[in-house]
């Protein structure tokens, strides 16, 4: 994977198809091999900068262990530790910092979204700032356009669920990376009311992906809760060029009938941005004033046995009901497995030049 070396991680849909190909069978290699010896040192006391603007669970864990078991040496990172420049106060520069930051790290990753940023597209901004000025290869741990480790992981959890040929009940998931078993699947992406403002980044990042796999595709909303529709373009080409289909419907239930993936989760209103800020709480408001959202057994019931993704933390009574977020169909906790998984690729290819 040499040519993947400082490579920037911004969006999948920036990636060439083959490449990704090459890092989701990396992945699945080390998940199968987890602490295997050909992996142990491949980052070798190399360090691995993480820029948290906003919190996660498991986006800070799963990079950790990531780098850990890679033999590199994660460093946590918060703007209010450092002293950079914003539109209210001096400090260093993006430039700066950046070209500071590539003399002691081999890869730098960033999270920014919602209550960080004042608009929608300065997470993106910024991270591509940085990757304007830095050697080092730039990572999105979730921004507010995209979120593209969380894509991979969505990806290798619906091809380990829906390649094990309905063998689910013995617990034994596909272990090879078989993209021709999303070929011509119907993923579902639909919206839900729920009390923490999301942004879109998962939702834009699992329809990209799932389409550039030949993936159907339908998302439902409500009516002012439309994606980017630059996005939306690329999901449409990427569907022509694939042979899926899409569709975007505007109620509840329609989208459930035949499907495989249900990806049911909550984002803002085009409107959740103004005067510089988040307005989150009339976004929980009005979310909730939105009724019958919620994915729930009847509603899966509509499906071709279909499974239930979601990246997490999970608004459960809001999202989707227990019975179904904890149902024998889920595949969430896979999912947020393969975030490490998935992360060891990333990091191997880009930070290490790995070729398997």
């Amino acid at each position: 994977m040499e040519i993947l070396l400082e490579k920037d991680l911004i969006c999948t849909q920036e990636w060439e198809k083959d490449d990704l190909d090459r890092l989701l069978e990396l992945a699945f290699q080390m998940k199968q091999d987890r602490f295997g010896k050909k992996y142990l040192n491949i980052l070798h006391r190399k360090q691995f900068f993480m820029f948290f603007y906003n919190p996660s669970v498991r986006t800070r864990q799963s990079f950790e262990a990531a780098a850990t078991e890679l033999g590199a040496h994660s460093q946590f990172l918060e703007p209010k530790s450092m002293r950079l420049k914003t539109s209210k106060s001096a400090g260093e520069t993006v430039e700066d910092a950046a070209k500071v930051m590539e003399r002691y790290a081999a890869g730098l990753g960033i999270r920014i979204l919602e209550d960080k940023i004042g608009a929608y597209g300065e997470g993106d901004e910024l991270l591509r700032e940085y990757a304007r000025w830095s050697r080092i290869p730039v990572i999105s741990m979730a921004h507010d356009k995209f979120h593209p480790c969380q894509g991979l992981a969505d990806l290798m959890g619906w091809i380990e669920w829906l390649a094990s040929s309905g063998k689910l009940k013995t617990g034994r998931l596909a272990a090879k990376f078989d993209p021709g078993a999303l070929k011509g699947k119907k993923l579902l992406l639909t919206w839900a009311s729920g009390a923490l403002c999301r942004s879109l980044c998962s939702a834009h990042e699992a329809a990209l992906i799932a389409s550039r796999y030949g993936m159907d595709v339908t998302i439902a909303h409500p009516e002012g809760y439309n994606l980017d529709p630059k996005v939306i373009g690329e999901v449409k080409m990427n569907c022509k060029s694939e042979g899926g289909n899409f569709e975007v419907v505007h109620d509840p239930d329609s989208g459930y009938e035949g499907a495989h993936v249900v990806y049911s989760r909550n984002w803002m209103s085009t409107e959740a941005y103004r005067d510089g800020e988040l307005k989150k709480a009339e976004e929980v408001e009005k979310a909730f004033a939105i009724k019958g959202w919620t994915c729930n057994a009847e509603r899966m019931a509509k499906t071709d046995n279909g499974i239930f993704t979601h990246p997490m933390p999970i608004d459960r009574g809001s999202e989707v009901t227990d019975e179904v977020a904890s149902g024998p169909n889920s595949c969430i906790y896979d999912v947020a497995e393969n975030r490490l998984h998935a992360q060891k690729a990333i990091m191997a290819a880009t930070m290490g030049g790995f070729l398997d």
